[in-house]
């Protein structure tokens, strides 16, 4: 039996964000495909490593007392030394504390690193985050057996630091959606066909505040529904706020996925300003969704979203687009399948799965310790 486990993400079932969706995903195909997959969990508190079993996927809870990024540090370093106990391979998603993986690297333990977005280009972040962030992107080239990129230019990213060879580009997955109730809209004060979604945290590199201003210029005759946390101590977070017309409405963050597809599937389009980083999960939703996109333009979204797909580099440019395109059924429907078409073409699960399973099986061995 192959054995594969899996480092990186805040634990199953998935709550928390992109990589543990895919995560998700990926234990439960690979059970059905006769792995044993073991996935560390962090847990909030104090007391001793526990394990057990979720569908056929083995957990290993580690409690960490500490909160913020400084208990996700301490859990990597706990969940690696674990793993360092076993000679299973290992699949680590995200380089954040990959400077851990030199303890992998040292035990002759094969570990697969999926490098994320290139994290230390992001604003956000102050001169020493950028530069746990740089010097950690380094340390997962060097350290790990092979490196997974979910978009090409991340791929050329990495190929600055390591040879091409040592790099497999596999994307995202998302789910094909069709035909979803329309329940969950009255709920929020929305019609089918009637708005525009963003689903994005809302920080300056996503374009929020463009979006919002360029939305705002004119009136539309249809709601921007956004989603997303919006504290009003944060000075960009007002800042967007306040620029939002009366068409604009703010959802706050939605977890549940049911709503959040239906959300999806319903709009009229979809609008993502994501400046950075590689494929992005909420992208390739729309996609599956069949929304037609509007994105912010950058080589990141071009791949990812296609031709067909209208993009803009500021409120301005937005707002033009939008009087050019809404007013246009025909060109909506186009845009709408070839983001379809464009999903189907390597972004659907059993697709990216198929990859990932094809990727690690090169690497596993049928001898794990256990």
């Amino acid at each position: 039996m192959k054995t594969l486990r899996i480092l990186g993400i805040r634990g199953l079932p998935a709550a928390h964000g992109g990589f543990e969706t895919f995560a998700e995903h990926l234990s439960l195909h690979l059970v059905q495909a006769g792995w044993r997959v073991v996935v560390y969990c962090q847990e909030d508190g104090a007391g001793p490593v526990y394990e057990d079993v979720w569908q056929g996927v083995e957990r290993v809870h580690i409690p960490v007392e500490r909160d913020g990024p400084a208990g996700t540090i301490v859990f990597d370093w706990l969940a690696t030394r674990h793993a360092a106990q076993h000679q299973d391979l290992c699949l680590t998603l995200g380089y954040n504390t990959a400077v851990f993986c030199a303890l992998l690297r040292w035990k002759g333990i094969s570990n697969v690193i999926n490098m994320d977005g290139i994290e230390w280009r992001r604003a956000k972040w102050g001169a020493l985050a950028k530069s746990w962030f740089w010097m950690n992107d380094w340390a997962g080239c060097w350290l790990g057996n092979h490196l997974v990129a979910d978009n090409p230019e991340i791929a050329h990213h990495l190929s600055s630091r390591v040879r091409a060879s040592k790099i497999t580009t596999i994307a995202y997955g998302a789910d094909d959606l069709a035909n979803l109730p329309t329940g969950a809209l009255g709920a929020l004060g929305l019609e089918p066909g009637r708005y525009l979604t963003v689903v994005a945290r809302a920080e300056p590199e996503n374009s929020l505040l463009e979006v919002v201003q360029g939305f705002s210029a004119q009136h539309r005759g249809l709601t921007l529904a956004v989603l997303g946390r919006y504290e009003p101590d944060n000075a960009y977070h007002r800042a967007v706020k306040a620029a939002a017309g009366p068409e604009v409405r703010f959802l706050g963050a939605i977890y549940d996925k049911q709503v959040v597809q239906a959300l999806r599937y319903h709009g009229v389009a979809y609008v993502h300003g994501h400046q950075v980083g590689g494929t992005n999960p909420s992208l390739v939703e729309a996609l599956g969704a069949g929304n037609p996109v509007f994105a912010h333009d950058n080589q990141f979204n071009r791949w990812v979203a296609g031709p067909e797909a209208r993009y803009f580099t500021g409120a301005s440019d937005f707002s033009a687009l939008l009087a050019e395109v809404l007013s246009d059924p025909a060109a909506l429907q186009l845009m709408g399948r070839a983001s379809r078409a464009r999903f189907r073409d390597g972004l659907t699960w059993p697709q990216v799965l198929g990859e990932y399973e094809a990727l690690l099986s090169r690497f596993a061995s049928p001898m794990g310790s256990g």
